[in-house]
Parts: C-alpha cells; sequence; structure tokens
C-alpha cells in the first residue's frame, strides 16, 4: 500500500524510536479506482496458511489458483462490486502470474461460475516472462547504457552467439562473468540511483534469481540497517518498525499468533518456480478480447524495456498504433506502441524496475488514461 501506488507514503525523516509517520499519497492509484492489495503467494506479508499444506505446496500454478479462488470468495463477500470492471494488475515477477491468475479468472468465466466476474483485462510493469527475453537483452542494455564497451559487448557476440542464459562456452561464460561483474557496480533496478544498504550480491541459480527478482535485492529477515534518508530503501527500512507495530497491525486487522514478524522479502518461501514462460498466457488471454497494458520503466536493468518489446513482437500481432511519444504536462513522459488484440505497449521515462516508485506522476497518469479507454 506504501510502496509503488497505494494510499500512503511514509515521512522519510530519521528514525527515531518512535511509529514512522504517514501522510497522504496524492497519487493514489485507489484515486481511480478500487484496489485490493493483496500478500501472494501464501506466508508473504500477513498472509499465512491454516494448512501446511498450502504453505509448504506452493508455485507459480498453484499461487496463482490459490489468488482466483481467494477472488471467488471475496466477491461473494463484497457483491456490490461485481458490475465493476475487474483488471489485475503487478509489476516484476507478477509478470509471471498475473497473466496466469487473469487465466484462471477467465476460465470461470467461460465455465460459468458464480461469481462471475467482470474481467475487462490486465496490466504488468517491467514483467518477468521468460528467462529467453528476460535474460538475453540484459547484454545488450547494459551495453546501450554504457555499462560496457563496445569490445566486451562484441566478445559476448562472438563467444555467445546470442545465448547468454546457456553457456555454450568457456570463453562465453568468462565474458559474460566480465558483464556482470560491471553491472554490479550500479544498481541494476534503476541505473542513475545510487546503491544503497540493503543491496545483497545476486544469487547465481537462476531458478532462485528468479525468485528474487525485485526492484533491489534485499534481506530483511531481520530488522534493517540504516539506509541513508535520501535513499530509495530508506522507506523500505521504516516500513519494517511500522509494519511491526502492535497499533499497525490492529488497525489491518492482523489476527495475533498468525505471523510473528512482518518481513518485506521473505527468502525462505518454499516456492516452485514451475511455469518456464508466461508468454503463451498474454497471448491467450489478448487473442480472447481482455485488454493489456505491458509497461516498462526505461533505466531499468532487471528486466529491460529491449526484452519486453521482443517477447511482445514474437507474438506476431500487427501493429495499430505507430511508435509515438505520450506527454504530460506538455513533455514526454515515455513512449508507446499499440498493437492489435488491445495490446498496448508503453515506456515510462526515468523510471526503474518498479517504475511507480521512481515516477508517480507519469504511471498514475497511464495507468488512469488506460483504464479510461484513452489514448496515452
Amino acid at each position: 500500500m506504501e510502496y509503488n501506488s497505494g494510499p500512503v507514503k511514509f515521512v522519510l525523516a530519521p528514525y527515531d524510536g518512535d511509529l514512522p509517520q504517514l501522510v497522504y499519497n496524492p497519487l493514489s492509484w485507489t484515486k481511480m479506482a478500487s484496489i485490493i492489495f493483496l500478500d501472494s503467494p501464501v506466508s508473504s506479508g500477513f498472509s499465512y496458511a491454516r494448512d501446511p499444506k498450502g504453505r509448504d505446496d506452493v508455485g507459480d500454478y498453484s499461487s496463482s489458483l490459490q489468488v482466483q479462488r481467494f477472488l471467488n470468495k471475496w466477491f461473494i463477500d463484497h457483491p456490490q462490486y461485481l458490475s465493476n470492471p475487474f483488471y489485475i494488475g503487478g509489476d516484476s515477477y507478477a509478470g509471471k502470474v498475473v497473466p496466469l491468475i487473469a487465466q484462471y479468472v477467465s476460465e470461470g468465466i467461460e465455465k460459468r461460475q458464480q461469481p462471475h466476474i467482470n474481467l475487462k483485462g490486465y496490466l504488468v510493469g517491467n514483467p518477468m516472462t521468460d528467462p529467453k527475453f528476460d535474460r538475453n537483452f540484459q547484454v545488450q542494455a547494459a551495453h546501450g547504457f554504457g555499462i560496457i564497451s563496445d569490445q566486451i559487448y562484441e566478445a559476448t557476440m562472438r563467444n555467445c552467439k546470442g545465448d547468454y542464459v546457456n553457456h555454450v562456452n568457456q570463453m562465453c561464460a568468462e565474458v559474460l562473468q566480465t558483464v556482470k561483474s560491471l553491472i554490479s557496480e550500479i544498481l541494476d533496478a534503476h541505473i542513475l540511483y545510487k546503491k544503497c544498504v540493503f543491496s545483497a550480491p545476486k544469487p547465481t541459480n537462476d531458478a532462485t534469481a528468479r525468485k528474487y527478482l525485485l526492484e533491489e535485492s534485499i534481506e530483511l529477515n531481520e530488522a534493517p540497517g540504516r539506509p541513508a534518508t535520501d535513499c530509495l530503501t530508506y522507506g523500505y527500512y521504516l516500513s519494517y518498525f511500522w509494519m511491526n507495530n502492535n497499533m499497525t497491525r490492529d488497525a489491518l486487522g492482523v489476527k495475533q499468533g498468525t505471523v510473528d514478524e512482518w518481513v518485506r522479502c521473505k527468502r525462505e518461501l518454499p516456492y516452485k518456480f514451475d511455469m518456464p514462460s508466461s508468454i503463451p498466457y498474454h497471448l491467450n488471454l489478448t487473442m480472447r478480447g481482455y485488454h493489456a497494458l505491458v509497461y516498462s520503466g526505461d533505466h531499468d536493468l532487471q528486466v529491460p524495456q529491449l526484452s519486453t518489446q521482443a517477447w511482445i513482437r514474437s507474438l506476431n500481432f500487427p501493429i495499430v498504433s505507430d511508435w509515438r511519444a505520450w506527454h504530460l504536462d506538455g513533455q514526454a513522459a515515455g513512449f508507446t506502441m499499440g498493437y492489435a488484440n488491445n495490446l498496448t505497449f508503453a515506456t515510462v521515462k526515468g523510471g526503474g524496475h518498479i517504475a511507480p516508485e521512481y515516477r508517480p506522476e507519469e504511471c498514475f497518469v497511464m495507468a488512469e488514461r488506460w483504464l479510461a479507454n484513452e489514448p496515452l
């Protein structure tokens, strides 16, 4: 509710032991829509499972099915919202599960299951989809950003033959290690921001890397260290104390005894990364007529906009609206292109991996226009 587009945000003052202060967010997306903020998968945030099986056997497919079941129960309890147009959204790894959740909801609609959810579409930001695209374009993006030299880039092309995920030979592995070392010098979630406390080495295991792909790779399994107040991560630091305050828990309706300690990133979750690619679900949903907004903060190196454009092109949809700038207050706020089957792609100029954190006004306007079926 605080990090991206929710109704409140922290006052970024030095922590003095008191409850961190909140102020209203004038750019909250709740001003344009009624929003359900959901902790998923189970055991993230304040969520918990009554049955251990619901916690221990969780992966892309099972967690998405749990969300679909939750939505059915929520709408049964709140039928006054059933007629509202319903959209599903998220950033980063949500690019994997949001299309799958939407797929499950759409299948329920086709089977005439009750309640009848008025699903209209989905939106994903800097979305993970498939390592073939997500990872393979990082090298090209790093070269474009000036992080690796022409010579290093040419060496990667020569030795890796365009495959930067599966190291085809020793020389490829060595040059990619050089690339990785150079990228580690900067904040890959936003190449212009400084690296702050909470930054941790990225795991080398591919599945683990997908698990921890966040706007920062952050270890918060214990009380965090204190970053500088001008760091983006300072809000994460304050959140630990605010969320673990008893008054906060009472106000949020957290049941006593269910979650001992709130931590932002739970690395011990027994999560299964069992979906190799979400692209088939993007294809299926858009072909069925659901609207899709795919946006990218253009300074993200974790899931570069080049990666996102590449998998969108793989859908082979005709272009219905040529590449152009979209504007805010007379200035270019990014660039956009429209495809057949109601698919819109947009970049957010100056945005990072979680674009609304870095460019809240631009993302607010972008989403507001898209939800109103207006051109960006």
